[in-house]
This record gives structure tokens, C-alpha cells and sequence, in this order.
């Protein structure tokens, strides 16, 4: 089982857990807000990881910090299911948990993912189209965008749905050229 496999098989019933409560209190879409903050935050501090993954410091001094963390602006019954995963020893688990439930939200919003690597950063027209595209590719709803730069593609798109790629790339064009030139020789 790769860790990948583990970690999800550990964060599921907790991602689950928390979709419930969600639903029962009707803070759906709020959770979702609130999970996307701490996955921002997250993002961000490399140093907030190594903290909460440290299993030397105290349970206390890990909910402390995440308190400070989501401040005024997390739902209190979010932060307690973050105090939860410390109290379970699940805290580690915290990234892969948050993502879990996103994918919850996104399959009862009938919403897909499309990862787009890109060059430069994409003009709100582009995202436009990169959504108008993956929407008549699957069929979804709605299309939530995780953008990541990659100078090395020279220009264009790469855009993965699931197991789905469009490689609209100048690299990916350039590569195709090049097997297709290979191959007349």
C-alpha cells in the first residue's frame, strides 16, 4: 500500500465525518471556504506543517496554534474538528483530510477539478475558456481551477480531469513534432 493509499484510507472516514456535519448543520459550502483557508495556510508555511506533524509537541500547544491559525474567521465547529484530528492523533493527516472533503463538495456540486500548468499566469478570459473547455469535455456543472506555473512549458496549457490530459503546451507541440519527424526519417 503506498502512502498516498494510506494516508487516504486514514483521512476518508474523517473527511466523511466532517461532510456530515456539514450537512446536518447546513454549513456546506462555509466548510468548504474554511478547508480551502487552511489548505492556503498550509500551502504557505512549510514551518505550520513541521509543527503540527512533530510528534514531540504537546496536543495543547498544537491546538493553540491552530486556533491562532483560523483566527476569527474559521467556524468554531470546524476549528473543534481540528482540535479533533489532534485530540486522534490525526493531525498529520490534516492536508490529505481537507482535499478529501473538497472532493466530497466537488462530487455533491457535480464540480471537476482541472489541474492547469501553464507558463505565465492565466488572464481571467483564459480561465474562462480553460473552464468552457473542461466543462464540454465532462459534462460537470461547474469547474474548479488549481493553477501551478511551469516556465519550462514555453506556452500554453496543460490541463488534467482525473485521469484526462490536454497537453496544449509548446512543449508538448514541439515534443509531438519532433516523434513525428523522427518517425518520417
Amino acid at each position: 500500500m503506498s502512502t498516498n493509499t494510506a494516508a487516504l484510507t486514514i483521512a476518508d472516514p474523517y473527511a466523511q465525518a466532517l461532510m456530515s456535519l456539514a450537512k446536518e448543520q447546513q454549513l456546506v459550502d462555509r466548510f468548504g471556504d474554511d478547508a480551502q483557508a487552511i489548505l492556503d495556510f498550509l500551502g504557505n508555511s512549510h514551518d505550520l506543517r513541521q509543527f503540527l506533524a512533530n510528534p514531540l509537541l504537546s496536543g495543547e500547544a498544537k491546538k493553540g496554534v491552530l486556533q491562532q491559525v483560523a483566527g476569527s474567521d474559521i467556524h468554531p465547529l470546524f476549528i473543534n474538528f481540528l482540535k479533533l484530528l489532534v485530540d486522534k492523533g490525526r493531525i498529520v493527516f490534516l492536508e490529505t483530510v481537507l482535499k478529501q472533503y473538497q472532493s466530497l463538495l466537488r462530487q455533491l456540486r457535480k464540480t471537476v477539478l482541472a489541474e492547469v500548468t501553464s507558463a505565465v499566469a492565466l488572464s481571467d478570459e483564459q480561465q474562462t475558456r480553460v473552464r468552457e473547455r473542461v466543462t464540454a469535455m465532462t459534462g460537470a456543472e461547474r469547474v474548479d481551477l488549481e493553477v501551478n506555473l511551469d516556465p519550462d512549458l514555453l506556452g500554453g496549457v496543460i490541463i488534467r480531469v482525473g485521469s484526462q490530459i490536454v497537453d496544449a503546451s509548446l512543449r508538448g507541440q514541439l515534443r509531438r513534432l519532433g516523434m513525428k519527424l523522427s518517425a518520417s526519417i
